[in-house]
């Protein structure tokens, strides 16, 4: 796997980036959060709960307001693993899937462990993090993939019958690649999602996400973004549910004002390929994040889950300046998130200065290690 040619960063462009990296992250898990506390209530319950208007600010869950879920917890460790691709690649080896696969096992290791291992020295900062430490509800395919250190691939996937989104909500990091061609970041995407659900519209709709956060990541529109992933997808073994899901956000945009019903049209939120439609539905009728999350949220199961979807694509789209600042200051691991988008724009932008195979700075390594 190559890369496009190094892009040349002028400072407005480097500041852009990291405002679209921050956005996407920080967007997902406040997406993620507002999303956790009614993740089980049917539209009914919601509106019991919450009134006519449905969610309108961050509901507590798991004893607090802010909480996020294993979703943003496995997004970062994606960051982490692409960092680490970087890094160990001064070392002749280039195989980004592994990298990811090895961060992923380290997030496998905090959903065992009580707290950092200190003895581990190839963890990384990422891992000592104590707040990661906590088990928010990861679907059982990706704890079952990841349960040992066999590697899925596309010729032999992990679980190849789970076709829900929990490869999908990890996958936003990998359309921050924007230095690749879309179609590098979309194979790196469905690689990485076969490593834990091997089912084609599982790991596809994380491909056609991260197609779609790539091309707003560099500055494109919504729906050319999701032309192109609608491209990439046409050639490939069992798209069709994809492609046509995806087809079927679009085609909602023109059928009159958003609302719950015309939601739970674009199918069931449990299901990869219909998470991914209604997260793209919502950020394409979106009036400014805040609305398009409440839209993302605001129906029947899984809100965590377009919660997530939604706030990466809007993040992306608008950067972080967009984001609703309240939301932003209870979301927990903020400080942790904003170091990480914070390293990911900087090694993607200045990585050379940073590392290379004669010399590197060793305060980098020690974040980063190439073990």
């Amino acid at each position: 796997m190559t890369t496009a040619a190094t892009a040349v960063w002028g400072r407005a462009e480097q500041q852009d980036f990291r405002a679209r990296v921050r956005g996407c992250l920080l967007g997902g898990a406040i997406g993620d959060a507002l999303g956790a506390g009614v993740a089980e209530l049917t539209v009914e319950d919601i509106r019991a709960a919450h009134g006519t208007d449905g969610v309108s600010d961050l509901v507590p869950a798991y004893g607090r307001r802010g909480a996020v879920t294993a979703a943003t917890q496995m997004t970062l460790f994606t960051v982490d693993g692409l960092i680490r691709a970087q890094v160990r690649r001064d070392t002749g080896a280039w195989h980004p899937p592994t990298d990811v696969h090895r961060a992923y096992l380290r997030w496998a290791a905090t959903q065992r462990d009580w707290g950092p291992d200190e003895r581990r020295k190839d963890n990384g900062w990422l891992a000592r993090e104590e707040w990661l430490y906590a088990r928010r509800d990861p679907d059982p395919a990706t704890v079952g993939g990841l349960a040992d250190e066999m590697l899925g691939t596309l010729d032999k996937p992990k679980n190849p019958t789970a076709r829900d989104a929990g490869a999908l909500v990890r996958s936003a990091p990998f359309g921050l690649l924007v230095g690749w061609e879309p179609q590098l970041v979309c194979q790196l995407a469905v690689e990485c999602a076969a490593q834990t659900h091997g089912h084609p519209t599982a790991y596809l709709s994380a491909g056609a996400f991260a197609v779609i956060v790539h091309g707003l990541a560099r500055g494109e529109t919504v729906d050319g973004s999701v032309q192109r992933a609608l491209a990439l997808l046409a050639p490939r073994p069992g798209h069709q549910l994809v492609t046509d899901a995806l087809k079927q956000a679009l085609g909602a945009v023109r059928q009159g004002i958003p609302s719950p019903a015309r939601i739970a049209a674009l199918g069931n939120p449990e299901h990869a390929e219909d998470a991914l439609a209604i997260a793209v539905y919502c950020t394409l009728v979106s009036e400014d994040v805040r609305h398009g999350l409440r839209l993302a949220v605001d129906h029947d199961g899984a809100s965590h889950t377009t919660g997530t979807l939604c706030g990466g694509l809007l993040g992306a789209l608008h950067g972080e300046t967009a984001l609703p600042p309240a939301w932003l200051a209870e979301l927990e691991g903020r400080a942790t998130i904003l170091e990480l988008a914070d390293d990911f724009a900087m090694e993607m932008t200045q990585g050379p200065a940073l590392h290379g195979p004669a010399s590197s700075a060793p305060g980098w390594l020690l974040r980063y290690p190439r073990g």
